[in-house]
């Protein structure tokens, strides 16, 4: 739907909106499969209402937290939201007929939602109204916070942000395996943010087998973090007694296998909690990348952390499924000897490189964390 033409925002307008999209960043990781979203309600005078966000689950919506919170001060107000307000009745009500009954008189959105459902239709709603609408103050923020629902809606599959711990030289492990720590305290506790602020965290079979990891979030006031914990697993190996499955009824665990696994050893998994996916296999007889991130966003998912190992970051890099980096690198080096932090990309020339660009660097403690997005 084409929208008229919203006037120029004040810094007024882009103050609010900031609050707005740090309201939002509380939702990452908590809400999917609804976007993280924030909203701010002021008064004509410039007092700051109510403040809301997307709540675990993905309900209530920002807007209608907001205007719980306001009551009857909403009146006359102007909505500040960080995402344009939905239009279709879902499990809830269009947030912008509730803040057409609100009688807030004026709406700032940072973008337009690109679902299909809504796409223009909810500003329309508001305008056809009488209320103010303005479009776009801080819209590329807006893009890149909720990037993994514009993903899922726009390409059929969640965000993918590869986290790579190596040394200087790339190594993300001596020969033989070894690898902790290759990196510090600081980048560590790091990554545990960031799992926080994913859907899901995802690793290779390989990984899962020499690692048996947890997968989990354990950081202080992180407590009630649980993203979704993912192992691709063609065959099945990951024994029962796998942390990543015996805690799958306290953690969800997702187990993507291939289509010929017994269907008595995938019951004995479903049993200790685990839930498995079934994908095709590729040309090469492994787990079809492609199909393994759309059934993950058939499941609602929009943000996913891959943390290894080396032959599974090849792979996504080489069918450029990888779409931002987070790269923590140590002061040290492991020599040539040691498993690169990625396995061979078969090149035919510098040309098909995969580029990224860098859009932050962050010492912590003796690391260095280089982060980076897709190149457009």
């Amino acid at each position: 739907m084409k929208l008229a033409k919203s006037p120029k925002p004040t810094d007024t307008d882009i103050a609010h909106m900031r609050a707005a999209l740090t309201l939002a960043a509380r939702g990452l990781g908590r809400v999917w499969p609804n976007p993280a979203v924030g909203c701010v309600l002021v008064a004509p005078e410039g007092r700051v209402i109510a403040r809301g966000w997307t709540q675990p689950g993905g309900r209530p919506h920002a807007e209608v937290e907001a205007l719980r919170r306001a009551g009857a001060a909403a009146k006359g107000a102007t909505a500040y939201v960080s995402l344009e307000p939905c239009s279709h009745h879902g499990q809830t009500p269009p947030c912008a007929e509730a803040l057409v009954a609100a009688g807030i008189e004026r709406c700032v959105a940072a973008i337009e939602d690109p679902d299909p459902r809504v796409q223009g239709r909810g500003l329309a709603k508001l305008r056809a109204a009488g209320i103010a609408v303005a479009l776009g103050p801080l819209q590329d923020e807006a893009a890149d916070l909720n990037a993994g629902f514009f993903s899922r809606v726009r390409l059929g599959r969640p965000l993918v942000t590869l986290k790579i711990a190596s040394t200087l030289d790339g190594r993300i492990a001596l020969a033989g395996g070894e690898s902790r720590w290759i990196t510090g305290e600081a980048s560590r506790a790091r990554v545990h943010l960031m799992r926080a602020q994913h859907d899901a965290v995802l690793v290779g079979g390989a990984t899962a087998l020499a690692d048996d990891p947890e997968l989990t979030v354990r950081l202080p006031g992180f407590e009630d973090r649980r993203p979704v914990r993912i192992v691709l697993d063609r065959d099945l190996a990951l024994p029962p007694s796998a942390k990543l499955v015996v805690s799958g009824d306290v953690h969800p665990s997702w187990i993507v296998v291939g289509p010929d696994v017994a269907d008595a050893r995938k019951e004995s998994f479903r049993k200790a909690g685990a839930e498995l996916i079934e994908v095709p296999l590729d040309k090469d007889g492994r787990l079809d990348l492609q199909a393994v991130l759309k059934a993950l966003a058939g499941r609602g998912l929009t943000r996913l952390l891959v943390e290894g190992g080396g032959r599974l970051a090849a792979s996504l890099l080489a069918q450029d499924l990888v779409d931002r980096l987070a790269w923590f690198r140590s002061p040290g080096i492991i020599g040539g000897d040691g498993i690169p932090a990625a396995g061979p990309l078969s090149l035919a020339s510098l040309t098909e490189m995969p580029r990224f660009q860098r859009i932050a660097a962050e010492p912590l403690g003796a690391d260095l964390l280089e982060s980076y997005k897709r190149r457009s």
